[in-house]
């Protein structure tokens, strides 16, 4: 795609990137074929290839409106167009730059603003916790996308008393997580202590960035990969761990990009690379603890699977075969169709397009029913809240069906 930046964006770091990332394009429109807000809307400028117009437009010094902003809004960057487009174009990457510079040039009204703050400051504050206690007492008097984000019920997770192994690696303890679905990382230390790897928590880290950075808080999400670099760097440095493994497909894939996101700071660079050079999402570790953990998997009476691939897993990491392992140990395991298509959760989008992302989530949910399943497993926290509010069929984890599945 021939383009010529206005002076504006000559030579900046989001030009210089975005021009290439342009270059690539060849119009082929491949990429809406598998766009789930094309595929809904039936509009050019909801799929891959508008969108990828109106940053060009911009970047050559086109006006940007309103409209702009909503139709980058109503990507779920999903990254489905990545996977399909035969050229390489790297479209994550170019719609978070769209984003922030539409962001920069169109105000927002009141309401929409303080709803963004609210979600970005809101969901990664120890206020969390106790605020989702609060959530769910009142639960039924909350608007239907808040309440759709808190679970009915209360897990009861009990303490899990860690035992010291020579191998350790971090674990991700996030923000959200924790407090909406403590059992996730309680499945994982068991699964893992079981397969004779210690996790350890860093006590300053916290959100990944993924939170702000798709709210086009770049300047936000880079202090928050600063943050985490700075938490986990001594435990990295002197060796003491082989990993940093994150159970949500969607931190993992964020932490991943680290080293991109901060390339260009002198302090931070070398060190963002090494982390995110040893980052793996729980998935990757998959092939490993079946092996370990074979003789000690009993998966009779287990419930029939559904397997929900996350877009961060499988369009985001390039991460696939987790329902070959699962099935392998014996686990009745099924994907439904048009698995590679968005749940519609996408981090803060279900509460922010709320009507967009029902829709998703019901064409999902349709082809998972059709497999008559009796329980949803999936990699996300986010998919997993987002499928949970609406189906009656319990949602998971892959890793908790393992844990419950562990003898002894």
């Amino acid at each position: 795609m021939q383009t010529t930046l206005s002076p504006e964006f000559e030579g900046t770091p989001e030009g210089v990137e975005a021009e290439a990332i342009l270059r690539k394009c060849v119009h082929c429109g491949f990429c809406n074929a598998t766009c789930p807000t094309y595929q809904l809307l039936g509009d050019e400028l909801d799929g891959p290839r508008g969108r990828i117009y109106l940053i060009k437009e911009m970047l050559e010094g086109g006006k940007v409106t309103e409209r702009t902003q909503e139709h980058l809004d109503r990507c779920l960057t999903c990254r489905n167009c990545e996977t399909t487009c035969p050229s390489g174009v790297r479209y994550g990457q170019l719609v978070e730059i769209g984003r922030n510079l539409v962001e920069k040039r169109v105000d927002r009204p009141f309401r929409a603003r303080a709803s963004r703050w609210m979600l970005k400051e809101g969901l990664t504050s120890p206020l969390f916790a106790p605020a989702m206690r609060v959530g769910r007492w009142l639960r039924p008097l909350l608007p239907r996308a808040l309440r759709n984000k808190v679970p009915a019920d209360r897990v009861s997770v009990v303490a899990f008393d860690a035992r010291e192994h020579r191998r350790k690696v971090l674990l991700l303890g996030g923000c959200v997580q924790p407090a909406m679905r403590p059992e996730i990382h309680r499945a994982t230390r068991r699964v893992l202590d079981a397969a004779g790897i210690q996790t350890l928590f860093a006590a300053d880290e916290g959100c990944c960035g993924a939170l702000r950075i798709h709210l086009a808080d770049r300047d936000g999400g880079l202090a928050d990969m600063r943050r985490n670099v700075d938490a986990w760097w001594p435990m990295v440095a002197d060796g003491m761990v082989e990993a940093i493994v994150i159970n949500a497909s969607g931190c993992a894939q964020m932490v991943k990009e680290y080293a991109h996101a901060l390339r260009h700071e002198p302090a931070y660079a070398e060190r963002a690379a090494r982390i995110a050079s040893m980052t793996r999402d729980l998935c990757e570790l998959l092939p490993e603890l079946a092996l370990a953990l074979k003789e000690r998997i009993r998966p009779e009476g287990t419930p029939k699977l559904a397997l929900h691939s996350p877009c961060t897993l499988q369009h985001g990491q390039r991460i696939f075969g987790v329902e070959a392992q699962l099935r392998a140990l014996g686990f009745h395991v099924r994907q439904p169709m048009e698995s590679h298509l968005c749940c519609g959760s996408a981090g803060t989008y279900s509460v922010l397009q709320p009507e967009l992302a029902n829709s998703l989530r019901d064409r999902k949910l349709a082809c998972i029913d059709a497999l008559e399943p009796e329980c949803i497993v999936s990699a996300n926290i986010g998919c997993i809240q987002h499928l949970a509010s609406g189906t009656a069929t319990p949602v998971k984890h892959w890793i908790e069906v393992l844990d419950e599945a562990l003898e002894g």
